[in-house]
């Protein structure tokens, strides 16, 4: 059966970066096949070490990033979304942070809020070989 790369959303608050930054890293080869998108800061933390992967930046959480990432999940252009939220620090968009995971709940996109949810993702076979 062949794989079919997947788009997948990147995002960590920043209290979450550093363990976005390891999770990708530790994951590299799984990851590396798949498209990329990635909110304005957590695009930079990222790319300034993977420069190799392709990640596509969008706006920052807070100026609109969230936002394009729940237009993608309505438009079916987003199959998984790795959002690693810090569940200590009161986010001041957090009505945006509400509305990307109602999306990715009301339209069945996986959704990752740590890293364990996240290995669940990508080792199920399912995520190499999803029907579309």
């Amino acid at each position: 059966m062949a794989e079919t790369c997947l788009n997948i959303g990147l995002v960590a608050h920043d209290a979450m970066k550093a363990t976005l930054l390891d999770w990708v890293t530790r994951n590299k080869s799984i990851l590396e096949k798949h498209r990329f998108c990635a909110t304005g800061t957590t695009w930079k933390v990222l790319t300034d070490i993977h420069r190799d992967m392709k990640i596509e930046r969008l706006k920052s959480g807070p100026m609109g990033g969230d936002q394009q990432l729940g237009a993608r999940i309505c438009e079916g252009k987003l199959d998984v979304l790795i959002f690693f939220q810090d569940p200590m620090t009161a986010q001041p968009h957090d009505v945006d942070v509400k509305a990307l995971v109602r999306m990715s709940t009301l339209y069945d996109i996986p959704l990752a809020c740590n890293p364990a949810t996240a290995d669940l993702i990508i080792t199920n076979p399912a995520f190499a070989h999803p029907a579309r």
